[in-house]
């Protein structure tokens, strides 16, 4: 079966959780992390190929569905994703999602996958790829505030693609805290708790926030932040979710993946929607500067854009021919006349 192209049958390799997990420890967590970021560097380094479009959004009180789509003319790509922060309080997901692959040529499906394992996957090798352009040079401890679903796949990634040695944890609320560093034992990273935020970004190169509260809050102000420190602000993803001081984004030189969208749901929504940001695209490929010196704070504003997604599941795809972890879905209708489709009824009838 060719990676990218419908099989002869019409069926769709669909990679379901149990597959995803299977496929994680088959490969590797951290190397699977690395695989992803190669992935998405290189998808950045022809980003002008995809069509770009900010996420097509549903708002409700309780949170937001999305469908993040774009296309690089041969292959296209679609994840629905939602986000609901009070999911957790009835022991649900904040987020889930699945996504798809589709051949341009015919527009037939050749990937449908899980990804609510997966987008933190993509979430973490995108932030740590982004860590390894940004961060100072020699960075190897960072502070990890907000320590939720994310948080093990973030400490992973900039251990396998950044070279931190030490995670030091932080949220307010301390079974989260306990969890996290639980399952980061044995993970070849000194893992330290700490009591407040301020203790955890002690000594800490790159501050990684990623907490839930759908609002705008204030999760580090501005006496916080120290020069020469890299922040990986990843919480704040939705209109009127913040989590940085104001005051921070006017120091910062702020970097982000597609300004259409960060300017709606990143940190940058706070700011005059002139405020100059560099699209992380352009330090991937050399034609804007990323750090520039020591004492320069550098900011990543992510919120996630749809073509790290379309990366994560190109990665998948091409591991499944060798791994046979999918199921083949009869997704399509497929009679042996193509203007027959009712004839095909017919001949299934009881």
């Amino acid at each position: 079966m060719s990676p990218l192209k419908p099989s002869a049958k019409a069926l769709v390799p669909f990679v379901s959780v149990d597959h995803m997990m299977k496929l994680i420890h088959h490969i590797g967590a951290e190397e699977m992390l690395r695989g992803i970021a190669d992935y998405i560097e290189a998808d950045f380094k022809r980003w002008e190929l995809f069509d770009k479009t900010p996420r097509v959004a549903s708002h409700s009180e309780k949170g937001v569905i999305e469908l993040m789509p774009t296309s690089d003319g041969d292959v296209y790509g679609f994840k629905y994703v939602n986000g609901h922060p009070s999911n957790t309080a009835d022991g649900l997901q904040t987020v889930t999602a699945f996504g798809l692959l589709a051949d341009v040529a015919t527009g037939y499906p050749v990937l449908l996958s899980e990804m609510t394992l997966l987008t933190a996957l993509r979430t973490a090798a995108t932030s740590a790829f982004v860590a390894r352009l940004l961060a100072p040079k020699g960075a190897h401890v960072m502070a990890m505030i907000g320590n939720g679903a994310q948080s093990e796949f973030q400490s992973l990634a900039m251990k396998a693609i950044a070279g931190i040695d030490e995670v030091r944890l932080y949220d307010i609320d301390p079974k989260a805290t306990a969890k996290c560093a639980a399952n980061l034992a044995r993970h070849g990273l000194k893992v330290v708790i700490c009591d407040t935020a301020q203790e955890a970004m002690l000594g800490a190169q790159i501050i990684t926030t990623c907490t839930a509260d759908k609002q705008y809050a204030t999760i580090l102000t501005d006496n916080m932040v120290g020069a020469g420190v890299h922040i990986n602000a990843i919480g704040g993803d939705c209109p009127g979710k913040t989590e940085l001081a104001p005051a921070i984004l006017h120091r910062a030189e702020i970097f982000v993946e597609y300004p259409e969208q960060t300017r709606i749901e990143g940190e940058i929504q706070q700011l005059e929607a002139t405020h100059p940001v560099t699209e992380i695209w352009q330090v991937a490929t050399g034609q804007a500067a990323g750090r520039r010196d020591d004492k320069q704070i550098t900011l990543f504003d992510s919120v996630g854009f749809a073509i790290e997604d379309f990366s994560a599941l190109r990665f998948v795809r091409d591991q499944l021919d060798s791994t046979g972890l999918f199921h083949a879905l009869d997704l399509l209708a497929d009679p042996d006349d193509p203007r027959d489709l009712f004839g095909m009824l017919q001949r299934a009838k009881p």
